[in-house]
């Protein structure tokens, strides 16, 4: 059925066979330089993805209600309503006709993706702490590849192969598959690789298959947020072939990829960052990172200082490198220390501009720290993951691999800076600064040892409405109060999706976190289970909404810094809901 109906979409007179894809027979193809070999085209899907909704106005209106109940008293609440019928009986029913006929206008995006650049590129707030995230790797599981310099060229050498495979197109395409047996197969491969871009999206949802954007993956090389007054820029020279490194606040470059575009020799990686880590130079006096961590007008404006200043070369390489690589001289204390050391460190190490930042400290561990604004957690997990296994699996280097016998002195550029008095002082501004704020932030954790999320879905329960039951009742706990929450859902089962919010504070919530803060006595353990269902099942409602991008809020709507046929509907938040980004603000 499935392939009779897949027949009916392919142009006449192709034929396919078991063999790799056409693009990839070229003279002197080397198939070790690539992460996979995916006989479907990367972006095969990117073309018939479906459209984000623009949700109807009066939905949109009841679901505000819906998360300012548990906010507000009797009072609060009637007056909000009143408002909300006022907007939607006037300037609201205006506005929503405009969004509409906008969306209209651009079917080529997603009518939030314009708005969603503006709101990170326009935000003069620093990126680091309000915007930069950060993802740790688990240890390789062989303890003796978590040596610095091993792990350092392994997870180098799987970086760039990701590179390279998404170039040549040769990188699976990112779907979530309801139906594995059926979708997740050689078979359907061969088959969906003959339907067209501008219907496969239809041929894998036919197998409850459900593919995911993938528009922000170019983003992950050679990118940088450059600072500009009032709104920043997202820069990417893709021809660049060379490696940032920082470490103990220098810079250094070297070429990971040759004049023909192939991998530099892993044993050649290896030496160039053996030669950088046995550099015994002293921390500069004014590292010039603290400006990354800057408001951004104020190092817009250093930074023009810095290009006037004969420094536009070096910053170019900064810029267009393909990553920048950060090695810390110290090891990793606890979980405690990760933290801090990966979300933020002590300035000096870190181009928090860079698409991403990977560090690894000195006993191996390692992290990705990512700039937001060009992308969301599901492209830079997907490349997270595939390094990781890439890295461990297929490993460049063992520990008893040589560098190779290479002049590293004239591969390894050192970048050196000019530096005048105005932009010392700036510089010396900055790492007050953000010396100052990363003093207010306080970490900690608990390891819960009595069960996880395989016991939670036993009981019917959904892992993550529960770890947002337990914020708001650690909430309720101390300050005495439910408030608005925010968690961010990924849209990326659409063209130019971004992500959507879930509300997770309700009458719900409220009403749970109460009876176990205030009142435990006064129910039963069976009482209080059912409140945790009904908890749970209103929390998977919430999700599948945003996860269809039918909530209306927008991510900024709550930011402090800064349905179509419901059948289809239902399977594409289960399809998306996985990809979610469990994070949290109150």
């Amino acid at each position: 059925m499935v392939a009779g109906l897949l027949l009916r979409a392919w142009p006449r007179g192709l034929a396919f066979g078991p063999g790799a894809p056409s693009r990839l027979l070229s003279t002197g193809f080397d198939p070790g330089q690539y992460l996979q070999l995916s006989i479907v085209p990367t972006m095969h899907y990117q073309d018939s993805l479906p459209r984000l909704p623009v949700p109807k106005l009066e939905d949109t209106i009841r679901r505000y209600l819906s998360a300012q109940k548990p906010l507000l008293d009797d009072g609060q609440f009637r007056k909000t309503e009143q408002l909300c019928k006022s907007f939607e009986n006037g300037i609201g029913k205006e506005l929503h006709k405009q969004l509409v006929a906008q969306d209209k206008q651009n079917k080529h995006t997603s009518y939030i993706s314009g708005p969603w650049f503006d709101m990170y590129l326009t935000a003069r707030d620093p990126i680091v702490l309000n915007f930069n995230p950060f993802m740790s790797f688990n240890p390789d599981p062989k303890s003796e590849y978590n040596d610095q310099l091993t792990r350092a060229t392994n997870l180098t050498v799987s970086a760039v192969r990701f590179l390279k495979t998404l170039r040549a197109d040769l990188l699976e395409p990112e779907v979530f598959h309801l139906n594995p047996a059926k979708s997740d197969t050689d078979t359907f491969k061969r088959l969906i690789r003959f339907v067209p871009s501008s219907l496969s999206w239809y041929g894998a949802y036919l197998v409850n298959a459900y593919p995911l954007d993938m528009s922000q993956y170019f983003r992950l090389f050679n990118s940088t947020r450059l600072p500009k007054p009032s709104r920043d820029e997202l820069f990417t020279d893709d021809k660049a072939r060379h490696l940032l490194v920082l470490r103990k606040g220098h810079f250094y470059v070297f070429d990971v990829l040759d004049q023909d575009g192939n991998i530099v020799s892993a044993s050649e990686i290896q030496a160039h960052l053996k030669y950088i880590l046995s550099d015994n130079s002293l921390a500069p006096e004014f590292p010039l990172s603290y400006l990354t961590s800057e408001n951004r007008d104020i190092w817009a404006e250093l930074r023009q200082k810095l290009v006037s200043g004969g420094n536009e070369e070096a910053l170019r390489k900064v810029d267009s490198a393909v990553f920048c690589l950060c090695l810390d001289d110290f090891p990793i204390k606890d979980l405690v220390h990760l933290s801090h050391n990966m979300l933020h460190g002590d300035g000096t190490n870190r181009w928090f501009d860079k698409s991403f930042n990977l560090i690894i400290a000195k006993d191996g561990t390692a992290a990705v720290h990512f700039e937001h604004a060009w992308g969301d957690g599901v492209a830079v997990l997907r490349f997270f993951n595939e390094v990781f296994k890439d890295s461990t699996q297929a490993p460049a280097v063992t520990p008893r691999s040589q560098p190779a016998n290479t002049d590293s002195s004239v591969a390894v550029q050192k970048l050196n800076f000019k530096l005048n008095d105005a932009l010392k002082t700036g510089i010396s501004a900055a790492k007050e600064k953000f010396d100052a704020t990363m003093k207010t932030l306080t970490i900690d954790y608990i390891q819960f040892q009595r069960g996880g999320k395989e016991f939670l879905k036993k009981q019917k329960l959904s892992p993550d409405s529960v770890a947002q039951l337990g914020f708001q009742m650690a909430f309720v706990q101390q300050y005495g109060q439910t408030v608005a929450t925010y968690e961010s859902c990924s849209t990326a089962a659409f063209k130019h999706g971004r992500t959507e919010t879930i509300r997770p504070a309700s009458v719900f919530t409220k009403r749970c976190s109460e009876a176990f803060v205030r009142e435990p006595s006064k129910h039963s353990a069976g009482e209080l289970q059912q409140m945790m269902a009904k908890c749970s099942t209103y929390h998977n409602q919430l999700t599948k909404e945003a996860a269809m991008g039918e909530t209306g809020f927008g991510e900024h709507a709550l930011r402090p810094c800064c349905p179509q046929h419901w059948e289809t509907a239902r399977i594409f938040s289960k399809a998306v809901a996985p990809f979610y980004i469990p994070t949290s603000r109150v």
